[in-house]
C-alpha cells in the first residue's frame, strides 16, 4: 500500500496530517482501506511512508491491524514503480495488489480479485478503473474489446476517453519477478505492458482524494451514504 506521498495539492490540509490519514468524516482513509480489504481476505499489508511517518506509525500501532502491517520508511522516495521493486520479496512468488491509499474506494475487492483471476491468458496485471467526470485530471485508458488496456494517457487536455486508472492493480508473480530498472508505475510499468492489462471497471463509489475540491466531494459522498444507511435500520 503506497502512503508516502507528500500531499501538497491538499494543502492546508496535509500540512501537519500526511495524505493517507486525511479523515473522511471523521475515518482516516487508511482506515476505510485496511477495513474493506480484510473484510475481502486480502492481507497482510506492506505499507511504505515518507512523509509525516511518524503519525503513519503510530496510527498502525493503535489500529486493529498492526499485527498484519508490515511498515518501510523511505528516506528518499523511491518511486511507486521502485517501491515495489526494493520489496519484491513481500510477495512471497505469489500475486499480490499495488494499492494507492490517497482515494475513497469503496469498490467490492473480492470482485476484483475474480476478474484477475479471469483475466485474459495473455494478461500479467489486472487494473482497476473508473469513470471519472474529470478525465483531463487522471490518467485515462482506451480498451479492446475483451477490456484490455491498449493505450493509456496521463493528464491529458481533451483525452479519448473518461475511463479512468484508479491506481489499484492486481500484479501476477510472474509481472513482479521480471519488472526491473522501473521507478514510476503509471508513466512506465503501464506504457511496458499495453496490450497485457486487464481492466475491472468499478461502478460503486471511488474518488481521486487529490484536490481540496475532491476531499469536500468524498465527504460529502461519504456523509450521503451514512444517512442513508442510518435510515435504512
Amino acid at each position: 500500500m503506497l502512503a508516502a506521498g507528500l500531499g501538497t495539492r491538499l494543502r492546508p490540509l496535509t500540512s501537519n496530517t500526511p495524505k493517507c490519514l486525511v479523515p473522511i468524516n471523521g475515518v482516516p482513509l487508511m482506515q476505510i482501506w485496511l477495513e474493506r480489504l480484510s473484510a475481502a481476505g486480502i492481507g497482510p499489508f506492506l505499507v511504505n511512508t515518507h512523509y509525516l511517518q511518524d503519525q503513519v506509525a503510530k496510527f498502525v500501532a493503535q489500529s486493529g491491524f498492526k499485527s498484519e502491517i508490515q511498515l518501510v520508511e523511505e528516506v528518499t522516495l523511491l518511486g511507486t514503480a521502485g517501491t515495489l521493486l526494493a520489496n519484491r520479496e513481500f510477495f512471497s512468488n505469489e500475486d499480490g495488489m499495488l494499492l494507492h491509499a490517497d482515494n475513497y474506494c469503496l469498490a467490492n475487492f473480492s470482485r476484483f480479485i475474480a476478474a484477475h483471476e479471469d483475466r485474459s491468458k495473455n494478461c500479467l496485471m489486472t487494473m482497476m478503473t473508473f469513470t471519472s467526470d474529470r478525465p483531463e485530471q487522471c490518467g485515462v485508458v482506451e480498451l479492446d474489446s475483451s477490456g484490455v488496456v491498449v493505450d493509456f494517457h496521463e493528464k491529458v487536455n481533451n483525452p479519448p476517453s473518461s475511463i479512468a486508472n484508479a491506481a489499484a492493480y492486481i500484479l501476477s508473480a510472474e509481472m513482479i519477478r521480471e519488472l526491473n530498472g522501473v521507478t514510476d508505475f503509471s508513466t512506465e510499468v503501464i506504457r511496458q505492458y499495453l496490450g497485457r492489462i486487464q481492466s475491472y471497471h468499478v461502478r460503486e463509489t471511488l474518488i481521486d482524494v487529490g484536490t481540496l475540491e475532491s476531499y469536500h466531494q468524498a465527504c460529502a459522498v461519504a456523509l450521503k451514504q451514512n444517512k442513508e444507511l442510518e435510515g435504512m435500520k
